[in-house]
């Protein structure tokens, strides 16, 4: 097969030269459209379901959340492994499948199995929901935010409502994490000895919590012409106005919520936070979605963050964008792969050059080097693979062996080529195109190039493999 191949190309040296062009412009095409990523996908198609129990001990959300919820997976199609964690409050429940299976359809059998099941729950407990879909090397981007005029509850808060939305909105953008601060609440700290002088119980300042905090429509008064909607506008936002919400209608007047209860503003209970250069602030964890290019959607996320340089500089608030930013490793692995071509190119046509002093012989072998490398490129995309760390180093190292058989295949045709020089065997003393003895130089030519190659192709080609399997 390698006879014919080499027999080939030395026929039809056209066919190569446009072969050649076609690898060298499909190729840089295919380079910017593959995705770029820190590593490969290594992780199996993968389900994680959480479900929140509140008030439930980690035993009662083992046998009323979380086994209910592996009964109605278990069977699934390509299934490999179910493991489950139960703790106060809270079901996790990790589904493993089969490499292959299809991540869309294994979602959406495990969304239709999680809709049967919410029923069998009990009536406290959340539906389960079924975690963004993002790959296992899907951290983006970490943020750090702080500020030196801004109480942790108003930067939290600020973060929550203006900052999280946004980021949410940059397309390949699959969810956002947001750690410390202080989440703002509207607390209810019932005193039981006020509770008890008025005769009322715990189960009643709940009921009247639940009501000042839903959203209920009024219905609508119908006219001669039209139907009027009518709209509350009335629901409390301050704990001043919380605290004027009646609890109860005694004979002797009306009962408050702040008689009975201290209604203030303060933090949600920690539990856990977040250090930023040693200061307190809020981190910001940004993943992206299942296969998204890990370059452009940070180029994105850094665009929709200097639109927000305003608003920041306002609140005063200092923003850090390289606390974790695999971008910034994977443009340092390109330049350095683009720093490797350009020296290895330089050197190996200086070398060629100074040793051979033949110009054409340096142009190949510089020229193998970048078509090689495009043909690598265009074989990954068409296997859906990534241009990761993983595949720049084998780049780097292909690099090596690449120069090395361009060396030794073009240095051995030129020794060959000079020796039937020597041997009055030479294309530029053959007879012109037509006279006598024309088709038996050129022949001859074509045979030692020939047979040159081919006798380094063999040696070259196991060397190659033994690296690959190395």
């Amino acid at each position: 097969m390698l006879n014919r191949i080499v027999q080939f190309s030395l026929r039809f040296p056209a066919v190569v030269v446009t072969l050649s062009a076609v690898v060298l412009g499909y190729g840089l095409y295919v380079a910017v459209q593959t995705p770029l990523d820190v590593f490969p996908e290594f992780a199996p198609p993968m389900v994680v379901i959480q479900t929140e129990a509140p008030g439930l001990s980690p035993e009662q959300v083992e046998v009323l959340v979380t086994r209910p919820i592996e009964n109605a997976l278990n069977g699934a199609p390509r299934l490999v492994s179910i493991r489950s964690q139960s703790i106060h409050g809270l079901s996790i429940v990790t589904v493993t499948f089969d490499d292959r299976a299809d991540i869309y359809r294994t979602r959406q059998m495990v969304s239709e199995r999680l809709r049967e099941v919410a029923a069998q729950l009990p009536a406290e407990v959340e539906p389960p929901r079924m975690g963004p879909l993002t790959s296992s090397t899907a951290l983006t981007l970490v943020l750090g935010l702080t500020s030196t005029n801004q109480s942790p509850m108003r930067l939290r808060t600020w973060v929550d409502w203006t900052l999280r939305p946004r980021l949410l909105g940059v397309p390949g953008v699959a969810k956002v994490d947001v750690f410390g601060g202080e989440v703002r609440q509207i607390q209810i700290q019932v005193e039981p000895d006020r509770l008890a002088a008025f005769g009322l119980s715990l189960n009643e300042v709940l009921a009247a919590a639940r009501h000042v905090t839903a959203l209920h429509g009024a219905g609508f008064v119908e006219t001669a012409n039209q139907r009027i909607l009518i709209r509350p506008a009335g629901q409390p936002v301050t704990p001043q106005q919380v605290a004027e919400v009646v609890v109860a209608r005694p004979p002797g007047g009306p009962v408050r919520l702040g008689d009975v209860a201290r209604v203030v503003e303060g933090p949600e209970p920690k539990i856990g936070d977040a250090l930023i250069q040693g200061q307190p602030g809020v981190a910001v964890l940004v993943y992206a979605q299942y296969g998204a290019n890990t370059m452009q959607v940070t180029e994105a996320l850094d665009r929709a963050l200097d639109e927000l340089g305003p608003a920041l500089a306002a609140e005063g608030i200092h923003l850090d964008r390289e606390i974790f930013r695999p971008a910034r490793f994977i443009q340092q692995s390109l330049a350095n792969i683009r720093g490797s071509l350009w020296v290895g190119g330089v050197l190996v046509a200086a070398v060629l050059f100074a040793f051979l002093l033949d110009g054409r012989t340096a142009l190949i072998s510089f020229l193998s080097i970048p078509l090689s490398l495009l043909a690598a490129v265009i074989v990954l995309h068409w296997c859906g693979a990534s241009i990761n760390t993983i595949t720049l180093g084998g780049f780097a190292i292909a690099i090596g062996v690449v120069v090395d058989d361009a060396i030794i295949d073009v240095e051995n045709i030129l020794r060959r080529l000079r020796q039937s020089r020597a041997a009055g065997l030479q294309a530029s003393s053959a007879p012109a195109a037509g006279a006598p003895g024309s088709a038996s130089g050129a022949s001859s030519v074509f045979d030692v190039v020939l047979r040159a190659s081919l006798e380094v192709r063999g040696a070259v080609v196991y060397a190659t493999f033994i690296v690959a399997l190395v």
